[in-house]
This record gives structure tokens, sequence and C-alpha cells, in this order.
């Protein structure tokens, strides 16, 4: 069995752990700092730099413009926006690309861009970049729409 050669010391003394008789100023001061609490709960999540909602909207209802062979099925309920995996569009360590470098494509095409072996580097970003132009002026003239 181990043995302490020298006794715990406390660095911070105790609380008092008495009856305290409440006062006008200490009940504010405690009904202050409750709200405080509550406000910083209820605060909105802090938004990303580059999230705008309009580029994630306009891949809502669209067709997948990835489309790699063998990979793509053409599911057009499980189409979401696919954003870009390179620095060059403002990706990084933990970092979303910003929502304009998006493009509509369905989840197997989508995890073959972002997990998948089958593709090269320069393959996934070929193929992207493909579909990337051909959605821009999709994707312009249906903002336009909305405007």
């Amino acid at each position: 069995m181990l043995k302490r050669s020298a006794p715990l010391t406390r660095k911070t003394p105790l609380r008092a752990t008495g009856f305290r008789r409440a006062t006008p100023y200490a009940a504010g001061i405690e009904r202050q700092a409750t709200l405080q609490r509550a406000a910083i709960k209820r605060r909105a999540p802090k938004k990303r730099a580059g999230h705008d909602p309009k580029y994630l909207a306009a891949c809502r209802g669209e067709p997948c413009y990835l489309q790699i062979p063998g990979v793509c099925r053409g599911e057009l309920e499980s189409v979401v926006p696919c954003h870009a995996n390179w620095s060059a569009y403002g990706k990084g360590m933990g970092i979303k690309a910003k929502d304009i470098y998006t493009v509509p494509g369905c989840f197997c095409c989508h995890a073959c861009l972002d997990q998948g072996f089958s593709l090269t580097d320069a393959e996934k970003r070929a193929t992207w970049e493909w579909a990337y132009n051909r959605w821009l002026p999709v994707r312009a003239a249906k903002l336009q729409e909305a405007v």
C-alpha cells in the first residue's frame, strides 16, 4: 500500500456553507446572473464565413450534375449540394468551401467525390469542375427567377 510523505494541502479556501440571509441587492444580482446565463443559451449559432442559403436552396430539386460513370444512379431524392474540396476554393482543415462553390450531386456521387477511392484526385477535381461549369448558368437563371 502506498503512503503519502506529506499531507494534501488545499490551495483555495473552502466556501462558506452556512445559511445566508438574502438581501434585495443579492437577490437582484442572482436574478441578473440567471438572465445572463439564459441569454447565452438562446444566442443563435455563429454563421460560418461564406455561408449563403440561396446557393444551397438552388440545388434542391435538381438532377445530379456530377454524373460519375459507374457510380451515379440518377436518384433525384438524394441530391444534395456538393462543396468543392480544394484549397483554391477556400477549403481548409476543418473549413468548408464557400456555398457559392456547390454543385447538385446525388448521394453516391457525393460519397465518391469525398471519400471514394475509385477516382484519382485529378479525376475528382476535373469531374467537379466540369459539373460546376455546367451548373453555373442554370443556377444563375434559377436565382434570377427568384428575384
